[in-house]
Formats: structure tokens, sequence, C-alpha cells
């Protein structure tokens, strides 16, 4: 179980690490390319639309072929697509390199997270994919990290790096023996699926935080450049911040195993609705800074229970797993490309505080159904 443990986690940090490595780099591209709020929150939602156009894919692939073998492609088109972007040198270019890693990273985590739970005890199944989410959110570190080392050292040689890693986690995976195959589900299974309310429910705590999370990758960067702060100083707030957030990931989910999920989730409902008020306020960038960092702890609080959520719904009504974690790229996708996209442009339209204030809404929403159900 560990070393499956390990692996997945090491295929899920090899997406997410090039993910997160963009973000503190948004207000050179800006700056080069001339990109307004807008366009660089095109080019941060090029990446979930990826993964839109890829979840259902991601899952019939995983499901007919083995989610060995689609965790392996998923990482060699990583590796591809991170080394493009690296020298990619216009905005069609990183667009399109952000899009095709998009629909890789769709099939990586789909297949990753449906090895894992096909093993895992069903009564351990939050803790661990609050684990994994923990270590992902960690290697995530490495993002802004290597953003900060391509502002210096130059895309090309530090996202070719990224995929060299991807390379290695594929030989890593090439070495472990899969589950056992299911029997294939036909996807009018998903249409099923969709008319289970637990279903809904946990595709929209699964939307939520991908909402807020792909807002806050455009608009905070681009604050904070206006206060001030440079690159490395963006990477050094989301470093922390990652942490932050990666530490209480397997907190949560030992916390939906024992006390249930909707605890965990209404504690998150009340924090990011109080943090996404806040962030549009603060002046200095040292208190963006703190922000920064709550609402990054606040919007992480939902993963591990509402993926737990989710595989749980998936069994009870018999879908296979592959399909469930499909799913889940499917809500995660348009959350967050909302978010970069429409957050960015509605900010550009009104001011940062629109989008925010609209956010802190829905968590308030949805915490009054949630108490209620």
């Amino acid at each position: 179980m560990r070393r499956l443990l390990v692996l997945c986690s090491a295929i899920i940090v090899c997406d997410t690490m090039f993910f997160a490595a963009l973000t503190p780099l948004l207000p050179e591209y800006a700056d080069e390319l001339g990109l307004s709020k807008a366009g660089a929150g095109a080019l941060q939602a090029a990446y979930p639309l990826g993964v839109l156009a890829g979840a259902i894919p991601s899952g019939y692939v995983a499901a007919r072929c083995g989610v060995k073998p689609t965790a392996i492609t998923a990482l060699l088109v990583i590796a591809g697509t991170s080394v493009i972007f690296g020298y990619a040198d216009s905005i069609v270019a990183l667009d399109l390199a952000r899009f095709l890693q998009g629909i890789a990273g769709a099939f990586a985590w789909t297949a990753a997270m449906a090895w894992l739970v096909a093993v895992a005890p069903v009564e351990r199944r939050g803790e661990l994919i609050g684990t994994v989410f923990g270590i992902a959110i960690a290697g995530a570190l490495l993002g802004p990290v290597l953003g900060a080392l391509a502002s210096v050292l130059g895309t090309g040689p530090v996202f070719t790096a990224v995929g060299s890693v991807a390379i290695g986690v594929a030989v890593f995976a090439l070495l472990t023996t899969p589950p056992p195959r299911t029997a294939l589900q036909p996807i009018s299974y998903l249409w099923a699926a969709l008319h289970e309310r637990r279903i809904l429910g946990g595709l929209w705590l699964v939307a939520l935080p991908a909402l807020m999370f792909g807002t806050v990758t455009v608009l905070v960067p681009l604050r904070f450049d206006e206060l001030g702060f440079a690159a490395a100083a963006i990477s050094v707030v989301l470093i922390v911040a990652a942490v932050s957030e990666a530490s209480l990931s397997p907190v949560m989910g030992r916390l939906a195993d024992r006390r249930g999920r909707r605890y965990p989730i209404s504690i998150g409902l009340v924090a990011s609705a109080a943090v996404a008020a806040l962030l549009p306020w603060p002046e200095r960038a040292a208190v963006l800074a703190i922000v920064t960092v709550l609402a990054y702890c606040a919007f992480g609080i939902f993963w591990a229970p509402a993926m737990s959520l989710l595989s749980n719904a998936s069994d009870r009504i018999g879908l296979d797993v592959a399909w469930g974690f499909a799913l889940a790229n499917l809500a995660w996708a348009p959350g967050q490309a909302s978010g970069a996209a429409v957050g960015g442009a509605l900010a550009r339209a009104t001011t940062d505080a629109i989008p925010y204030l609209l956010l802190s809404a829905f968590c308030l929403a949805t915490l009054a159904v949630v108490r209620s159900a």
C-alpha cells in the first residue's frame, strides 16, 4: 500500500508542479506579451479547459485499458508539453501547451486516484485520499520554486527538467503491479449517476473550491505585482500557502472518516466565505500575503471529504471508480476555468471585490444547503 501511495502521489505531483509554476510567472508573461487580466485569465484557464476536454475520455480509457497504461501515457504527454511550454514564445503556443497538458492531467488524476481507491480499504479512503492530496500539494510547492527558477534561469531548461521527472515517474509506474481489471461500463452509467443527489453534491463541492482557486491564481499574483512583489516574492507566499494547505488535507480526510463529511465541509464553507470577503481589501503586500495563506487553507479543506464522498457514492450505485473520478475532473475543470477566465474578466470590467464577494456568497448559500440536508 505504501508503494502505491507514493506512486499515486508522484503521478499527481508531476501534474501539479507544472500547473502551479505558472502562477508566479503570470505577471512576467502579462508584461512580455501585453496580456490584460482577461488574457492572463485565459492563459491560466487553458489548463482546466484541457481537463474538461479530457475528463470523460480519461474515465473511458482507464476503465477499458486499465489505470497503469493510462497513467504512463499521461505522464509522457505531460513531459512533452512541459518542454513545449518552456520554449514557447507566443500566447497561442503557450495556450495550446497548457490545454494539452490539461488533457494529460485529467488522464493522470483519473488513473492515479482510481488506482488508489481500487486497493484502499473503504474505512480509510478519506485518510488516504487526504494523504495523497497533502503530498501532492506539498509537491506542488515545486511549482512556485520552478516559477522562481524559471524567472532567473529561463523557462526552457527548467520546464525540460520537469519533463524529465515525469518520465522517471512513468518508469516507476511501469514497474508497479496494477489492480485487477473490472468489466467495462457503458457511458450511459454516467447519465444515471448524474441523477443521484450525493453524486451531484460531491461534484459541486469539487467545483466550488476549484472556482475559488481559479480566481485567486489570477487576481492574487497580479495584485502582488501592483503592490511591488516580484516573481520570487510571490513564489515564497505561494510556497507558505501550499505548505499550510498540505498540512490540513490529511487531517480533514481523517476527520471525514471519523465524524462524517458534513463536518469538515461546513468548516471549509464558513472559512472560505470569510476569507474570500477579505481578499480584495489589503493595501499592503504583507497583509495580502497573510490573507492568501488563509485562503489556500480554507479552500483546500474541501478536497479530501468531497473526493471521499464521491468515491463512496459511486460505490453505492455500482459506478466504476474510474468513471467516478472522471466526473470529479468534469466538475473541477469548469470551476477552475471559470474562476480564472470569468474572474479575471469580471475584475477587469469592475473591481477585484466583485468576483471575491460573489464567491463568498456562493459559500454561504452552499452552507445553508449542507446544513439543511
